[in-house]
């Protein structure tokens, strides 16, 4: 009797780690759910450092000089120079 023990703890020892291998922590779905999370940390990291160099770019334009000033000034707040005449065209 003692023979067919074995066979059957190592089909027990079989299933346990099936189970594991798709319900508990660490299972394929788990992994798969993580790595689907880390490419989306990934895509918004990288978004975050293109924004985050075009701000540094455009910090270093406003301490070097006062061309974007200027810029920036005339886009969003609508400056004029006293000699010029603003010409506004709408399509």
């Amino acid at each position: 009797m003692r023979p067919r023990i074995v066979p059957v703890v190592l089909v027990l020892l079989l299933l346990f780690l099936q189970w594991q291998l798709w319900t508990g922590r660490g299972s394929v779905p788990d992994v798969a759910q993580l790595q689907d999370k880390l490419a989306r940390q990934q895509e918004a990291n990288a978004h975050a450092a293109l924004a985050n160099e075009r701000l540094s770019s455009e910090v270093s334009d406003l301490k070097e000089g006062l061309e974007m000033v200027e810029e920036r000034a005339r886009q969003e707040l609508g400056m004029v120079k006293p000699d010029e005449v603003f010409v506004q065209m709408t399509r």
